[in-house]
């Protein structure tokens, strides 16, 4: 059984609010994300962006919607300052490890949709890739050109922002501090600093990796352009949702909004903007340029199952930041190992029906669970629902197994086809362990809860976990602990 979900309630960027969810084509939703710019490993921070959109796509197929999910790679064009000034970072990372671009992107390409498959996130609809639509980017140029909204220099043909009266809105910028944000630095010429590049020219008497035939000379394009020229090829004109990081709001897609409403005439070009919050390491976020490059198989080196970073993830709305340590994704990976064990044998006790459970019981946690990942997201708050289900004592097999197979349409942990996770009950081999076990249960059963927290951290001192089964508490050895 699956419960009718409410409608979606989603906070939009641009208009810095919630508002009930409607498509512009009822039924059907358009939805563009941004993906990887593939010169080095995506880290667990990109891996947050790619989580954020395969939530929020869930959720509307769950809700009967018709979606289509573009995600673009960026293989060229990015440079290493968002003030239109360095080097391409898919050219400096060909020439420092000595091999071509297509070596260089192919590779960190594969690397990304291979980390996104273990986190269960849904392969895209459509993956372009940003070379592979030059021709679509040169004509939104031309467009632009045609009506008056660019202007050329020595190193390329720039979009002036004097010729959209809104460009400082969807962010809220203050367009006079800019020269002191150090988007203009080393860029000469330039008619206002907020101005930004559309094609970059290459510089005379040198060849680059990358380079094309353009109105305005040989060149490579703008970062900013191929998101505009490939969501309009495979959305339209408008569509409904455009999702990223919380960083390209004021510069990237800022600049996203102004070139793609000049070019197209539209307002507003998305229904939706959706942007996730940082993931912090230390006090700071992620990112590849202060050597941060902590990737999935980190945590696979440590012993931490992918999908943990998945149930990690979900412990937090994605509008606020989380902060990241391996021990709260391992403490992730023990919570969806209960979760697993509980749902393998309420499955196995009904032979795999979801279908049955008594209603008056499920139908209220049913809704409970929806109604909290229809407030926009709540993930934290489905979260707890999933937790009462696990633990009520109320609840059936077939009522459990029910709704978690139900909830799994989001969650992705892959129940239906899960087995009982590794690792044996070292209570069954070692007196002294079921003996703290016992002890523990004791403690809990007369409320001394903290007596009980003792003994989880004695255990967890000899690198075991207490999981609650159905069939009681076990302690198994933690992912990577050793024997001591």
């Amino acid at each position: 059984m699956t419960a009718t979900v409410p409608q979606l309630q989603l906070y939009d960027t641009r208009r810095r609010a919630v508002f009930p969810f409607e498509p512009l084509v009822p039924g059907q939703v358009g939805m563009y994300s941004c993906g990887p710019t593939v010169y080095a490993p995506q880290h667990l921070g990109n891996m947050r962006s790619q989580l954020t959109p395969d939530l929020l796509r869930r959720v509307l197929l769950a809700s009967g919607l018709d979606v289509t999910s573009v995600t673009n790679v960026t293989d060229v064009g990015h440079l290493t300052d968002d003030a239109d000034d360095g080097d391409d970072k898919v050219e400096a990372a060909a020439r420092r490890e000595g091999r071509t671009a297509a070596e260089i992107t192919a590779f960190f390409t594969e690397q990304w949709a291979t980390d996104r498959r273990r986190l269960g996130c849904l392969e895209p609809d459509v993956l372009p890739r940003a070379a592979a639509h030059i021709p679509q980017q040169i004509e939104m140029i031309r467009v632009l050109e045609a009506q008056g909204h660019t202007y050329r220099i020595d190193d390329g043909v720039y979009f002036d922002v004097a010729t959209f009266p809104a460009y400082a809105d969807f962010a809220g910028l203050d367009l006079d501090a800019l020269q002191a944000t150090g988007r203009v630095e080393h860029v000469d010429d330039k008619r206002q600093p907020a101005d930004f590049a559309l094609w970059k020219l290459s510089p005379p008497g040198t060849m680059r990796l990358q380079e094309w035939d353009s109105p305005w000379g040989r060149g490579f394009p703008g970062w900013h352009i191929e998101c505009s020229a490939m969501a309009t090829q495979y959305l339209g004109d408008r569509f409904d949702i455009h999702t990223g990081g919380v960083d390209h709001v004021r510069v990237h897609h800022t600049n996203e909004v102004a070139q793609s409403e000049c070019a197209l005439g539209v307002h507003p070009w998305v229904g939706w903007w959706v942007h996730n919050e940082f993931l912090d390491l230390a006090g700071e976020k992620l990112s590849k340029s202060k050597g941060h490059t902590l990737v999935v198989d980190d945590l696979v080196a440590r012993g931490i199952e992918p999908l943990a970073f998945r149930y990690f993830f979900l412990q937090a709305h994605y509008r606020q930041q989380q902060s990241f340590t391996f021990d709260l994704v391992a403490a992730a990976g023990t919570a969806l190992r209960r979760l697993t064990l509980h749902a393998v044998a309420a499955r196995d006790d009904v032979g795999g029906d979801a279908t049955a459970g008594d209603s008056s019981r499920t139908e209220p946690l049913r809704a409970a669970f929806w109604d909290a990942l229809a407030d926009d997201l709540n993930a934290p708050r489905a979260l707890s629902v999933v937790s009462t289900v696990v633990r009520s004592p109320e609840l059936t097999a077939a009522d459990r197994w029910s709704l978690l197979a139900d909830f799994d349409r989001v969650l992705a942990f892959g129940l239906a086809d899960a087995v009982v996770p590794s690792g044996s009950d070292e209570s069954a081999e070692d007196p002294e362990v079921a003996a703290l076990l016992a002890a523990r249960e004791e403690a809990r059963a007369t409320r001394d809860f903290a007596s009980a927290d003792r003994i989880r951290d004695e255990l967890a001192a000899r690198g075991l976990e207490v999981i609650d089964t159905p069939a009681g508490p076990q302690a198994r050895r933690r992912d990577g602990a050793e024997n001591p």
